[in-house]
């Protein structure tokens, strides 16, 4: 509306209106929903809707056994299956006080990373996608499909592969994956190096992100960010080298940390941490030993032979291991892990049943959801899609 008198803008009463981000907005990185109060297209509030996805994930673990109840971990965050249940698989080990043998131990790292690598590839390559850069996308999914034919030689399954189990691995590495796995991190360093010749030092990209959705030291702390959204804003936190579990205190690798804590940070924090990973890849393919894949001397583990034979003790305990399963006695206990998101934690309450009597999941996604408010307001709407995908959110692991 064109106003030929300049003085009738003044009995004009500007208001500010609520806008739909989502459900099936694709930058909204699932079936989340965001309600947006924006005045023109600056943002003044941005307010989390979840839930859609729920499916009480864990009521629903409290009525299976402890390994029937493993491959719904899978399903809270789908892009970083194994972090899930290697998790999962730790608290039930400290609870029983199983030992892991050193062979599980280096080929759970190796996965771990692979992991980690398959994260980021999608979490860079969306947000890129959704801030208008598609050819990272298609470049780089490329090379998520030689990764996920790793998951599926050693489980069988391309995405839920339900692969560690308390007490190791299911089963062991297959005949000459080590070799394909080196042969594909000594070509994918140079695929990190195009896809940072196309993002890092481009004009347009620094400008969407740099200044955008920054997350002061404070603020990262008082919402109990962790992972890339907590290093990004200078905290040097980081659960596999200061509070370390299974060999990662064997590895020598840094941390990076960011300065400004915005979403540049962070970008260049996940392509830093992806190259962390191959060195780890690297060390854990040249050290692994051999040895056992699992702790079979173990009653909690299958197959239990206290003597490595066929006989009807051992027929006994595989019926009873897959019918019944085992029993922890009453206890609790909180283990968290650096998933490739932040600080992923399991905490058990048992009561000497079968069936873990509560089972709760703490996911980063969830804690970083609830920053999306104080880091959208003041910018604008476009600028949600790039805090969006910053942020890493899979809607699997914030409604559980």
């Amino acid at each position: 509306m064109l106003f030929k008198n300049k003085k009738t803008l003044n009995h004009i009463k500007f208001v500010s209106y609520n806008l739909n981000f989502g459900p099936q907005h694709p930058s909204a990185h699932g079936v989340s929903r965001l309600v947006l109060q924006v005045f023109g297209e600056q943002i003044i509030r941005a307010v989390a809707h979840i839930g859609l996805l729920h499916r009480g994930t864990e009521k629903l673990i409290e009525s299976k056994t402890y390994i029937q109840a493993l491959p719904y971990v899978d399903r809270l965050d789908y892009v970083s299956m194994m972090a899930q249940e290697h998790a999962y698989c730790l608290g039930i080990e400290a609870l029983l006080d199983i030992q892991v043998p050193i062979r599980a131990q280096f080929i759970r790292v190796l996965f771990l990373e692979i992991t980690r690598l398959l994260n980021h590839l999608m979490a860079l390559t969306t947000h890129a996608m959704d801030v208008g850069a598609l050819t990272p996308f298609l470049w780089a999914f490329e090379e998520r499909e030689k990764l996920m034919e790793f998951y599926e030689r050693v489980s069988g399954a391309r995405m839920h592969a339900a692969y560690f189990r308390p007490g190791g691995v299911f089963e062991d590495l297959p005949i000459g994956i080590l070799n394909d796995i080196f042969k594909f991190i000594n070509n994918f360093g140079s695929r990190i190096d195009e896809l940072e010749e196309l993002l890092t030092a481009n004009r347009i990209w620094k400008t969407r992100l740099i200044d955008v959705g920054i997350v002061k030291y404070t603020q990262a702390l008082s919402f109990g960010f962790s992972g890339v959204l907590a290093r990004g804003s200078g905290i040097p936190i980081d659960l596999r080298k200061y509070n370390s579990y299974e060999i990662y205190n064997m590895i020598n690798f840094s941390v990076p940390i960011g300065h400004n804590g915005d979403c540049y940070d962070r970008f260049l924090i996940r392509v830093q941490e992806m190259r962390t990973s191959l060195n780890i890849i690297m060390f854990c393919i040249n050290n692994i030993p051999e040895g056992l894949h699992k702790n079979i001397l173990s009653k909690y583990a299958f197959p239990y032979r206290k003597i490595l034979k066929k006989n009807m003790e051992n027929v006994i305990h595989h019926f009873k291991y897959f019918s019944e399963g085992f029993s922890i006695n009453k206890s609790e206990n909180y283990v968290p892990i650096e998933a490739p998101k932040g600080e992923f934690g399991v905490f058990f309450i048992c009561l000497d049943t079968n069936k873990p009597y509560r089972c709760k999941f703490k996911s980063p996604g969830f804690l970083h959801l609830q920053g999306i408010d104080f880091m959208a307001q003041t910018h604008f709407l476009a600028d949600v899609v790039t805090i969006i995908g910053t942020q890493d959110i899979v809607s699997g692991e914030v409604d559980r």
